[in-house]
């Protein structure tokens, strides 16, 4: 995995536009089978998933990124779609013949999803699709969305539906939004979008759970993400202490230095078990998953944070330089702490599951 990330992948990663889908990036990662990985089938294996995702981060987080967006996008596709929306999509996205993208997020309802007003009203065989959505993967360039949309009034998260939705439908625009990370994300508008009523992935006022059951899967594995960038930072800094000298010695021999980075090695290990072992309890059928998943997620994104935040100070100025290694990871990996629920977000849902409190 270490040479086709680094080799393979990393190049042509390198290669693409920054903040937009990289389509030979996309092709590259079916071709090379790490899509079927997650979507073979719809028991996917999440420990599986967190290992693929360490492994891709450490040598390229661009790969990474593409990788997961992808069966982000296409898992409530592959796990609640009819049988004929799941032939015509999943086959398409695995072979990274197709981009997917997730359509939860909305200017006005992110980490509150049933705050959710992007609506979705029946008309006959075929639900129509008005409103806005934000920070959405692959969006706009994306073939196929799982959004979720708003079908009861006032029903909070139990009048949610979830369908899929061509990128190509009338009525459906967006463009890209610049981060501080190059990734393809953007806004979708959706200007009576007609969807087949067959479109509908689940039930329909069941599409909390289809965004649910989609984020306990992944979000251990923005963990894993993190702890692979993490990892590469540590390397780094390992590399450069023991080979860089100040003062007549290697920084290595600073006490200040090395034990910071024995503290940093240690937090590391730690998230990665955990990240591993909210995987394993997934795979083994325990539910719910939630509180382990939010766990891992939020101790690995704030540790990787503080691990690379380490390896920048024993680094000094240059690792501040645009295009450093460690100037890139800084910025990749902040985004992890808001991806798929927030840190304080992954707080709530385990003091949630800690006091007992019945989701609202």
């Amino acid at each position: 995995m270490d040479v086709l990330a680094r080799d393979v992948l990393g190049r042509i990663a390198r290669s693409g536009p920054p903040g937009r889908v990289n389509r030979e990036l996309v092709s590259a990662l079916g071709a090379e089978g790490l899509l079927s990985i997650i979507l073979a089938n719809d028991d996917v294996p999440a420990t599986e998933l967190c290992v693929t995702r360490e492994a891709l981060a450490r040598r390229s987080t661009h790969a990474e990124t593409a990788f997961a967006l992808q069966g982000l996008g296409a898992h409530p596709i592959l796990v609640a779609g009819t049988r004929g929306v799941a032939a015509r999509w999943v086959p398409r996205v695995a072979g990274g013949d197709a981009v997917a993208g997730f359509a939860l997020t909305e200017p006005g309802a992110g980490s509150d999803v049933g705050a959710i007003s992007l609506t979705a009203e029946r008309e006959g065989d075929v639900f129509v699709l008005t409103g806005e959505k934000t920070y959405i993967s692959n969006a706009p360039e994306a073939d196929v969305y799982s959004v979720f949309a708003r079908t009861t009034a006032g029903a909070g998260v139990r009048g949610i539906t979830a369908f899929a939705v061509e990128g190509t439908a009338k009525g459906l625009g967006g463009e890209a939004i610049p981060l501080l990370s190059d990734h393809a994300i953007g806004k979708l508008h959706f200007d009576g979008v007609r969807v087949p009523a067959s479109h509908v992935l689940g039930d329909v006022d069941d599409g909390f759970r289809v965004a649910m059951n989609t984020l306990d899967l992944f979000r251990p594995s923005v963990g894993a993400a993190a702890v692979g960038m993490a990892q590469a930072a540590l390397d780094a800094a390992v590399q450069h202490v023991t080979t860089r000298e100040a003062f007549g010695k290697r920084l290595s021999e600073f006490q200040g230095i090395s034990h910071q980075l024995a503290d940093a090695a240690t937090r590391l290990q730690a998230a990665r078990l955990l990240v591993h072992a909210a995987a394993t309890a997934y795979d083994k059928g325990i539910r719910p998953s939630s509180e382990s998943a939010a766990m891992a997620k939020l101790f690995a994104t704030e540790t990787a944070q503080a691990v690379i935040d380490v390896a920048i100070q024993v680094h000094g100025a240059r690792a501040l330089e645009r295009g450093h290694l460690l100037e890139q990871l800084y910025r990749e990996v902040r985004a992890l702490r808001i991806y798929e629920g927030a840190s304080e977000i992954q707080r709530e849902i385990i003091a949630r599951a800690l006091l007992r409190i019945p989701e609202s």
